[in-house]
């Protein structure tokens, strides 16, 4: 018996999360919106590429947003940056994946 509820704890560990979890944002609402559906979008498609992931992400992001866009996408990663105010969103999707999206001039 008691081999059978370790091996549900181990089950609980496994979930992984397929919706974005936003870890910190401080952009406007409309702007994050936008920028989370385009994340997910080229994190679903280039799921085995995260450079062409982070690169679609960054070139749609300089179109409707004015350039300047940096973009991190993968698993493992420490980060500390200079930004804009209201131009970061740091997110989590598919259990590890990290997006880190910010503005810098």
């Amino acid at each position: 018996m008691g081999d059978e509820g370790e091996g549900g704890k181990e089950t609980e560990k496994k979930i992984l999360h397929v919706y974005p979890l936003v870890k910190y944002s401080d952009m406007n609402e409309e702007m994050r919106t936008e920028a989370i559906e385009l994340s997910i979008t080229a994190c679903e498609k280039y799921s085995s590429n995260y450079e062409q992931a982070a690169k679609i992400i960054k070139e749609t992001m300089d179109k409707k947003f004015g350039i300047y866009w940096h973009v991190v996408v993968g698993e493992g990663f420490g980060f500390e940056i200079s930004y804009e105010t209201q131009n970061l969103l740091y997110l989590f999707f598919a259990g590890n994946l990290a997006i880190v999206l910010w503005k810098c001039s």
